[in-house]
């Protein structure tokens, strides 16, 4: 940070139309590139509205060396991006300058200098600026130009340091920028020409147009039967990966569990960073994605299933009324309630142990009472760390059904988020940025396993988790939230309430349910997690909701939010569901980021 720099600046992501990709390569770069903040509006020449100094790649710059709509800062208001600086950015091969943007609203001192690693290689970089004077008052732009000399083929790797002095104190910032790019050897050639005795050996470089028509048809012909060969030899891999697939999945699921138990240590840490409300305006012609298992579910086709026929799914882990004592009510709603239990051991009466009872109230109906039956079943038999499926079920007639499930002790995440919202709640720990990354890696997690297993859950939700005192997160079914979280389900007319809130546009408009719909839910839950229990799109009618995800409207980043974490989000709510990146990435991603964090620490 320079001297006397005021605080970091509220950073804004502008909407922009992202290309094919854009999404992912977004998404694979946030962790090693810094702030990429897209549409400038400044232009070259225009006097500074922003104190302090700046530096950085333009929008135009950015997109022709890594293909993004974005500027890069380096400095922003003399806020020194460390993070930037670190990255060694790479320079294609085709690319023989750089250019970056500055400007300074007080009076900075610069001197310029370059280091390459092999100057056999790459002669001494030139700019269009002298190497010391005084950083322009206004935007400009200087170029750095790149020479290979033709000599050998390796790659460099190159410095530019840029020493910015504060006058009169003339305290001295240095700013290094790394950059790598590969040179190639000129290819010679020596022909001796026919008729010239007197020039036996002339050496002349090597020019591709009067090369033989013979040679570059040869070429053309083998490039053609090793792309041939390289096909088939691929196809022959997919079969045998297709045939193993099963396989597969099961090393995937280990791979999974001891990937996300290790290395996740919850220090606390904040970061403050405000984005605008909208995200890229990705607007596309929704449509069913082709990689993703596809589901379309009917109108009330859980409402077909009769309560015998629900009964009869569970018949096989019903248990004795008897065995189960009911203490506090930890929800209620107007025809369900969620208790606090016991369960006692059916062989060690002396052993208990708490369960949550889900269950419902006198009034409730034939209906309601199939659905949570049903509902309830959604998880079942399906055994993951970040996962609770239905334990026991009591289905004695004459009395109302239970359904039990292992006991999370903090209960309810998005009540749980709430509480720790409030600033007079008495929380037994103080939640941090960390550990609602944390939480967010076990929820994807959950998810991935699932989405291996085939299984869409079609309600991710924080009101669909429970946590415990150890931060640990489990994802449960979505019985009974209908009933205990009713504006979270809105009706739109067709007599079916749906978390419109939650749902991606596919999914509202042509009730397509795929994994991809779950990253979409689960971008959101994400955002729920950031905003500890707001309610998302809470201004939006749910009636108006499809045509203003169809625009490009999205949910504001929440205060507090980083920008990478933010970018995860927004990859996640991309209207193509072939754009939105798979649960496995997104644990992958989330963990590097939750590491990076504690770095900071």
């Amino acid at each position: 940070m320079l001297p006397g720099a005021p605080d970091p600046p509220g950073c804004r992501w502008r909407g922009t139309q992202p290309g094919p990709g854009l999404c992912w390569t977004a998404l694979l770069l946030l962790l090693v590139l810094p702030v990429l903040v897209p549409g400038s509006v400044a232009q070259p020449g225009a006097p500074s509205s922003e104190p302090g100094l700046n530096v950085y790649m333009s929008e135009e710059e950015v997109r022709r060396l890594i293909g993004l709509d974005a500027e890069l800062y380096y400095v922003r208001n003399d806020i020194v991006n460390h993070y930037a600086l670190s990255f060694n950015l790479l320079v294609p091969t085709e690319t023989s300058s750089l250019h970056f943007s500055w400007h300074s609203k007080s009076k900075l001192e610069y001197r310029l200098g370059f280091l390459v690693d092999n100057p056999v290689a790459m002669d001494s970089p030139q700019t269009n600026i002298s190497l010391q004077g005084d950083v322009p008052r206004f935007l400009s732009v200087f170029r750095v130009d790149l020479f290979c000399s033709g000599k050998m083929d390796t790659e460099v790797v190159l410095v530019m340091q840029l020493n910015v002095t504060v006058s009169p104190a003339k305290n001295i910032t240095v700013l290094n920028f790394k950059r790598r790019k590969m040179c190639f050897r000129k290819i010679e050639q020596e022909i001796k020409p026919p008729l010239s005795p007197d020039r036996n050996s002339t050496k002349v470089h090597f020019d591709p147009v009067n090369v033989a028509p013979t040679t570059s048809t040869r070429v053309f012909y083998i490039s053609v039967g090793v792309c041939c060969a390289v096909i088939f030899l691929v196809a022959i891999i997919l079969a045998v990966l297709h045939l193993h697939s099963m396989k597969r999945v099961e090393m995937d699921d280990s791979i999974s569990d001891s990937s996300s138990s290790q290395g996740l240590s919850q220090p606390s840490t904040q970061t403050t960073q405000y984005l605008r409300a909208d995200t890229p305006n990705n607007a596309t012609p929704v449509t069913s994605s082709s990689g993703y298992p596809t589901l379309r579910i009917e109108k009330n086709d859980l409402k077909s299933v009769t309560l015998q026929e629900a009964k009869a799914k569970v018949k096989d882990i019903a248990i004795s009324r008897e065995r189960v004592t009911l203490k506090d009510v930890l929800q209620e709603g107007t025809f369900g309630r969620i208790f606090h239990g016991i369960l006692v051991d059916e062989k060690d009466p002396s052993k208990e142990k708490p369960v949550f009872v889900k269950t419902v109230k006198d009034q409730a109906s034939e209906v309601q009472i199939t659905m949570m039956l049903t509902e309830s079943c959604k998880l079942r038999g399906l055994h993951h760390r970040n996962l609770l499926p239905i334990g026991h079920v009591c289905i004695e007639d004459g009395e109302k059904p239970m359904v039990l499930l292992p006991y999370m002790n903090w209960g309810n995440l998005k009540l749980f988020l709430r509480q720790c919202k409030l600033v007079e709640a008495n929380n037994p720990q103080a939640i941090s940025q960390q550990d609602l990354v944390h939480m967010a890696i076990q929820i994807a997690c959950g998810m991935s396993y699932l989405a291996r297993r085939e299984v869409i859950h079609k309600d991710l939700a924080a009101r669909n988790c429970v946590i415990d005192e150890s931060l640990q997160v489990k994802i449960t079914d979505n019985a009974l939230s209908r009933d205990l979280f009713p504006m979270d389900y809105h009706c739109l007319g067709d007599n079916e309430n749906r978390p419109v809130r939650w749902m991606s546009l596919e999914s509202l408009v042509n009730k397509e349910f795929s994994s991809a719909g779950d990253v979409w839910s689960f971008g959101v839950t994400l955002w729920e997690l950031m905003t500890l229990g707001q309610t998302p799109y809470v201004d939006i009618d749910p009636f108006e909701m499809a045509a203003y995800l169809k625009d490009g409207y999205r949910i504001a980043q929440p205060i507090n939010c980083p920008d990478e974490l933010f970018a995860v989000m927004a990859c996640c709510w991309a209207l193509d569901p072939e754009e939105r990146p798979k649960f496995q990435q997104l644990v992958q991603c989330l963990t590097e980021f939750h590491s990076a964090l504690g770095a900071y620490v």
